[in-house]
């Protein structure tokens, strides 16, 4: 609990698999390992045909819009939300320092519908969290930030924990002993 959220505290919290998060009413600074921990290989993220007709019908872009997202991701009107101030001004620093990516999902008139945003050190991609305001949208960017790490070079994307959601889009757990052993290589 506690410690500060500047890049360097970040940055080497995710270089020992732990990412922060507040918690209680005091959002306190919590710092997370969960074992165990999940990631959605980046040869196995699972389309459905659905999935396939909505991933046209998208423009993405990477790292236009960052702030845009971490704002739809930290909407106070969200269930669970726990994207502080404190929260959007670090990754906002780790964007600007190159450490830090979006992918950005516009609707035809032009509008951000949906979105991730992560951390990014050498091979590894830890998605910080996603939201869409458009059917799909929120997949549109898993999918494509999924290939976009891969075709990058990138060996490891971390979606912290599973869900119902990310494991319909074949995110897998693996215990922490070996998630560890795959971000050593990633990194």
């Amino acid at each position: 609990m506690g410690a500060d959220l500047d890049p360097g505290t970040l940055l080497a919290a995710y270089r020992r698999g732990i990412f922060p998060m507040p918690v209680g009413p005091d959002e306190v600074t919590g710092w997370w390992s969960p074992d165990p921990r999940a990631i959605l290989p980046l040869d196995s993220v699972h389309v459905s045909r659905s999935l396939q007709r909505s991933l046209n019908k998208y423009t993405v872009t990477f790292g236009e819009d960052f702030a845009g997202v971490v704002a739809g991701c930290a909407n106070p009107a969200r269930p669970h939300g726990w994207i502080t101030a404190d929260m959007q001004a670090a990754y906002a620093r780790l964007f600007e320092l190159g450490w830090a990516d979006s992918i950005e999902v516009w609707g035809t008139a032009g509008s951000l519908v949906g979105g991730l945003y992560g951390v990014r050190i050498g091979g590894f991609f830890a998605g910080e969290s996603m939201f869409h305001r458009a059917r799909d949208a929120s997949k549109v960017a898993l999918v494509r930030m999924a290939g976009h790490v891969a075709e990058t070079g990138g060996a490891l994307f971390d979606v912290q924990w599973q869900t119902p959601h990310l494991e319909s889009m074949g995110a897998i757990e693996v215990p922490r002993a070996d998630y560890l052993t795959l971000l050593a290589a990633a990194l």
